[in-house]
């Protein structure tokens, strides 16, 4: 597909179900210097990959990106930003902080990480108007149920913020991703508004059973369903009539500009499950304006 032709499609999506466009919650911009060390990483197919080739669609400097996410009838979209170590989430929640003041279309958005001190910058997000956070839980190598991070669970579920956690083991395990930890946090803080980043691949139908016991768990689509997700972790079929019973609980993301096809084939890829134009209305734009209120 040309990207004249991506445009047209994603243009002719949006204008058949009526919508004003699309809300993507689930898109990177980070500092250039961390861009580069991820973009870097997905060059050298690492393990965290499953040592998967995965070119970069939208390798671009950060304006051409902006462009490029508005030229597709993007309304909303998130800078998720990630630390993989210590004393690097309260920087990139300052970098956040900037990025959504002078890009209002963007969600501002935040995240943390388990140590001394997270309470306090995640305090101070909060302050400051964040209206999402990020956790990489194969990233980051850590327990959601930490206890370092027992005081910052507190704020957020009162705060009633959503967090957009990549939990499942997908596109490789590590120690602390799958069903259990979630679970685990989830009995200490049941009124967290966690949204179950691509929708908890592979563990699919064990992400979709805490969430028929958790109300405020969502689910992100970010990379599902297309044909490279489904080359290595297919949606099972006998889970599409869940994914109709949850649909005011799941939201498009797609992982833009990390994605090695076409924006336009992550719609397509929602479009074929032939659910309906009212289930893909609620997931590509008014779950995410709901939740965000968004115009």
């Amino acid at each position: 597909m040309t990207d004249e032709q991506d445009l047209d499609y994603v243009t002719d999506f949006h204008t058949r179900l009526g919508l004003p466009g699309i809300i993507d919650v689930h898109t990177h911009f980070m500092p250039e210097q961390v861009l580069r060390k991820v973009w870097g990483y997905f060059d050298s197919a690492g393990p965290l990959l499953g040592h998967r080739a995965w070119p970069i669609t939208y390798r671009a400097e950060e304006q051409v990106r902006l462009k490029t996410l508005r030229g597709f009838g993007v309304r909303g979209f998130t800078s998720m930003v990630y630390p993989h170590k210590p004393e690097m989430a309260a920087w990139l929640n300052e970098w956040s902080a900037d990025f959504a003041a002078r890009t209002p279309d963007c969600l501002h958005t935040s995240t943390f990480y388990p140590e001394p001190g997270a309470a306090e910058y995640v305090r101070a997000a909060i302050e400051s108007g964040t209206r999402i956070f990020k956790l990489h839980i194969q990233v980051g190598n850590y327990h959601p149920a930490d206890p370092l991070l027992d005081e910052v669970w507190g704020l957020v579920q009162e705060a009633g913020i959503p967090v957009v956690t990549h939990c499942g083991s997908g596109p490789a395990a590590g120690q602390f991703t799958g069903p259990e930890p979630i679970a685990q946090l989830l009995r200490r803080f049941p009124r967290l508004r966690l949204i179950i980043a691509h929708m908890g691949a592979p563990e699919y139908s064990e992400f979709l059973d805490i969430a028929a016991d958790n109300p405020g768990v969502l689910f992100d689509t970010t990379m599902n369903f297309t044909d490279f997700f489904e080359a290595g972790d297919p949606f099972p079929a006998a889970e599409l009539a869940r994914l109709q019973d949850f649909g005011d609980r799941i939201l498009f993301g797609s992982d833009f500009p990390n994605i090695p096809y076409s924006y336009g084939h992550a719609l397509f890829a929602l479009e074929r499950l032939g659910l309906g134009d009212d289930w893909l209305r609620a997931v590509c734009y008014r779950n995410a304006a709901d939740l965000f209120g968004i115009g």
